[in-house]
């Protein structure tokens, strides 16, 4: 496996992120994981699905240590919690608060889950570089999608379960989006002395609060600029 790779949630999202460079091959694919290598602007560069959630995701960080990579970026999907932020907008995190559980098992709560400063620059410089509108800020990654993302489920909507940070006191935190993963990765690739970062489309609103999806083309365009430049030395 290259050195750098892209993690999206969704094995769909690996197939389109690998046709999306100059040449590609599949690796393997087994349960949520289908993995691809390939070149990008003449950047060797692979990319892996993890599936949803941190345990995965996980999963997907430990394996790639031991296969030799060492800068991953997550190429996700998330909620908008802060004002002004809009379905089809990226999200690139700074940082993410550790609400899932799984970087525990890494890490105790008070390590910070912190994005590379060189990936995040890359990110940044590469979604204003391309003309992507784009926020950044601090992720709150969580552990479930129906209860902690104030989503009503089988049971309807779940009271109680985060008294303590509910997701409408997300905003009164600053933070600008919801997700499942991110904590998790910063966490793994810090203590693993990896380099990683991520970049989420924001997904729109159905008129019952289902998630939308949106296009993940301009999240692509920019994680696959990152990795050049970072593979360049231009960030």
């Amino acid at each position: 496996m290259p050195t750098s790779v892209l993690i999206p949630g969704d094995p769909d999202r690996a197939t389109a992120i690998a046709e999306s460079w100059d040449d590609h091959r599949p690796l393997r694919e087994h349960r949520e994981f289908r993995s691809f290598r390939g070149r990008y602007r003449g950047v060797d560069v692979g990319t892996v699905s993890a599936g949803i959630g941190g345990p995965s995701m996980s999963i997907v960080v430990d394996e790639l240590a031991q296969v030799g990579a060492r800068t991953l970026l997550r190429v996700g999907s998330c909620g908008a919690v802060g004002a002004g932020i809009r379905g089809g907008d990226l999200v690139i995190s700074l940082a993410a608060a550790r609400f899932e559980g799984t970087s525990e098992s890494f890490a105790p709560l008070g390590y910070p889950a912190v994005a590379d400063p060189g990936v995040y620059e890359a990110l940044r410089a590469s979604a204003e570089d391309l003309g992507v509108r784009f926020h950044t800020g601090i992720t709150a990654t969580v552990g479930t999608f129906y209860p902690e993302q104030d989503r009503p489920g089988f049971a309807g909507a779940v009271a109680g379960v985060r008294e303590r940070f509910p997701v409408r006191d997300f905003a009164r935190l600053r933070i600008v989006n919801v997700e499942m993963e991110c904590a998790t990765l910063l966490t793994v690739a810090s203590v693993f002395g990896l380099r990683a970062g991520a970049v989420c489309t924001v997904y729109g609103d159905s008129a019952g609060g289902d998630p939308v999806p949106e296009d993940p083309g301009p999240a692509i365009r920019v994680a696959n600029e990152a990795v050049r430049r970072l593979a360049e030395g231009t960030s």
